[in-house]
């Protein structure tokens, strides 16, 4: 195999960056995979229960950065890497991991990739979802009460305490970082331009 294609994609909760990730793995396949970094949050085993749902998981301290960036170099020379199997209900990790296959695109999607060095300098394209804090509280509401069984003022609280105040500190500066910053929702025509923006990439 050929030196596989990195992309990088950040932005908020809420942005549409997964959807962005998942549309364009499905337009490359199957000459792509995508890697989430939610896959690497801290084994909080050593913690009460109680105490693990305290932890901010919008802090990017939360994140095994050392075991992203590796599988990310394992990736990029080609090369199959294990992922961790974290349960988010428990927030801890499965004895067991999987494994993700090298392939020609890999797609990296989440809240922080961008404020990594390392990472920026191993990929050939960084995106940045940009997108309102209103739209993205109207799609964390719609998702976490519809999938999470969580009520709306729940919800509310988290983004006021957690999301919001970190997405400003940590999320939106990598904007500055990208080679491309586009606004969600994101056109058709964005997209088109995306892949062929990566057929120059790719062999």
């Amino acid at each position: 195999m050929t030196t596989p294609t990195l992309i990088a994609i950040a932005g908020g909760s809420g942005s549409g960056k997964s959807r962005l990730a998942r549309t364009l793995e499905d337009a490359l396949a199957p000459h792509a995979a995508t890697l989430t970094i939610d896959h690497f949050y801290h084994d909080l085993s050593h913690l009460p229960e109680p105490e693990r749902d305290l932890v901010n998981f919008d802090d990017p301290a939360t994140i095994d950065w050392p075991a992203v960036e590796a599988t990310l170099e394992l990736l990029a020379a080609a090369q199959p890497a294990p992922i961790p199997r974290y349960d988010f209900a428990t927030h801890t990790r499965h004895p067991q991991t999987d494994t993700l296959a090298p392939a020609p695109v890999i797609i990296l999607e989440g809240l922080w990739p961008l404020t990594r060095p390392a990472i920026r300098n191993l990929c050939h394209l960084t995106l940045f979802v940009d997108c309102s804090a209103e739209l993205r509280l109207s799609r964390r509401i719609q998702r976490d009460t519809r999938e999470r069984g969580r009520s709306e003022t729940s919800v509310r609280r988290q983004f006021a305490d957690h999301v919001g105040p970190m997405h400003d500190l940590h999320v939106q500066p990598q904007a500055a970082l990208a080679h491309r910053v586009l606004s969600s929702p994101i056109s058709r025509e964005k997209i088109v331009d995306l892949l062929q923006t990566l057929a120059s990439f790719t062999p």
